[in-house]
């Protein structure tokens, strides 16, 4: 990896990705939740035609806007974003067994919520594939402070390309307006981390940016699983 991490230093976004999608034809994958910052990488890659496969996780509790940001970045683009879902079996007994809100209650239950709709999902959209693009920021967490543009991520077994991992939100900002990309007017609603609807509510000035996602837990659990940092 360390071949891989120098020329991440010394290339651009859109050259690396193309770099990395010769070395390992097929197995480049990109995920995305149509965020400010994933919509950034969206349109490296397809502006430029890169041969990502570009997937989603469709929670089936995703804000309406969410939705519209996929069809427009796939009619902008003329792309066709795959969605992943979760497996019906899982969800059903789930929903039937502890009922539709059951993630408010504990811990246990979000964190079993969101391992169906999200970690379950993902791990059948990762396989088969070498290397793995994401949207994630050093900003937007603590536990992200230490992250490296490449990494190992053992849990999945695939290396991370996390190409924004240092950008500032004024950074993000900007290449969206400069671009004219797609985005979530969420955003433009104080909403800064956008997941499940039951699970996010905008920003309060001077808040931390994960004070918008479960927050209704203590700080220290604010992970879905989808990024284990080990």
């Amino acid at each position: 990896m360390s071949d891989l991490t120098h020329q991440s230093d010394r290339l651009n976004i859109h050259e690396f990705i193309k770099l990395v999608t010769e070395k390992f034809p097929g197995k480049v994958t990109f995920s995305t939740s149509f965020s400010f910052e994933d919509q950034v990488i969206a349109h490296e890659i397809l502006s430029n035609k890169l041969p990502v496969n570009i997937f989603t996780l469709d929670t089936g509790r995703l804000f309406s806007e969410t939705y519209s940001v996929w069809n427009n970045t796939n009619e902008k683009y003329q792309a066709n974003i795959a969605a992943y879902y979760p497996d019906y079996r899982l969800l059903e007994e789930f929903v039937t067994e502890k009922g539709p809100n059951a993630f408010y209650e504990s811990v246990e239950n979000r964190k079993q919520c969101c391992f169906i709709r999200k970690v379950e999902p993902l791990k059948r959209a990762l396989a088969g594939n070498a290397i793995w693009i994401t949207g994630l920021r050093a900003e937007h967490s603590p536990d992200r402070k230490d992250l490296s543009v490449i990494e190992w991520d053992e849990t999945n077994q695939i290396i991370k390309y996390n190409p924004i991992l240092h950008w500032t939100t004024e950074q993000v900002r900007k290449y969206i307006d400069e671009n004219n990309v797609p985005y979530n007017i969420l955003h433009d609603r104080g909403f800064v981390s956008i997941g499940c609807l039951p699970c996010t509510r905008a920003i309060r000035p001077g808040e931390d940016f994960r004070a918008g996602r479960w927050w209704w837990e203590d700080a220290a659990k604010k992970e879905c699983g989808l990024h284990i940092h080990k």
